[in-house]
């Protein structure tokens, strides 16, 4: 079980500024605010036990949740998110899908499409890459933690699929409806895992060189820096040398 994308790794590495700013938990708060809106209660709902999971694992404190679920369930104001999802496609044909929370779907489609244009990406049509990713449970262990022989016993036999090294880190995937017993697997076996959510993972990678590489670096960027956007999923990959010149 092999095979990774840098987009991964390039992401995990800005998690830590994110949340120095706030933005790890304005994310979060939208996504349990969307989940809530199918149910308050998250052992009935587990998009939102999910989401709320994700929240704890960063230390939010529990008003913030409970207000975030309420506005979701309307018992407070201020739950008018849309959640939608952009497709298209970045320098050297990358495929590139942004999921998006917004409160003014106009703006944040203009600004998204700005974004594209202006970085040598185009947006797309609705499904027109979409096709090339699958809808998965990814959780992330750090490598020093478990040998691979150790996790792939242990993730397997809770339903995960794929084991793959990221380097400095064990990529976990597993549907779906996988998520909370693989992850309750590994807190059982002492396993610290990370980064746990429900992702579009690609089906195959793009390599990209030069120009297009670097491009598609900024291109990602400068999606992830708006304030609608709560992920970017890509299919690009980048030889690790050409990844550290660029940077």
């Amino acid at each position: 079980m092999s095979g990774h994308s840098k987009w991964a790794t390039i992401k995990h590495k800005k998690a830590a500024l994110d949340a120095k700013r706030g933005k790890t938990f304005t994310r979060l708060i939208k996504e349990i605010t969307i989940a809530a809106r199918s149910g308050g209660d998250p052992d009935g709902n587990p998009r939102l036990r999910t989401a709320i999971l994700a929240a704890k694992a960063v230390s939010m404190p529990a008003d913030n949740i409970k207000k975030a679920v309420m506005r979701g369930t309307g018992e407070l104001e201020g739950g008018q998110i849309e959640e939608v999802m952009f497709e298209g496609y970045g320098p050297g044909g990358a495929a590139v899908l942004v999921n998006v929370a917004t409160d003014n779907r106009n703006r944040t489609v203009s600004e998204i499409r700005h974004a594209f244009s202006k970085n040598g990406g185009n947006m797309g049509e609705q499904g027109s890459v979409a096709w090339m990713f699958e809808r998965k449970s990814q959780i992330f262990v750090p490598g020093e933690k478990a040998t691979e022989d150790q996790l792939m016993g242990i993730v397997l036999d809770a339903g995960a699929d794929d084991l793959r090294n990221e380097g400095e880190r064990w990529e976990v995937l597993s549907p779906p409806e996988a998520h909370e017993s693989v992850l309750k697997a590994l807190e059982a076996a002492g396993i610290p895992s990370e980064d746990a959510s429900i992702a579009f993972v690609p089906k195959n990678l793009v390599k990209l060189e030069g120009k297009n590489a670097s491009g598609m670096l900024r291109l990602s960027e400068a999606l992830e820096e708006h304030d609608d956007v709560q992920n970017v999923y890509s299919n690009f990959d980048i030889d690790e040398k050409e990844l550290e010149a660029i940077s």
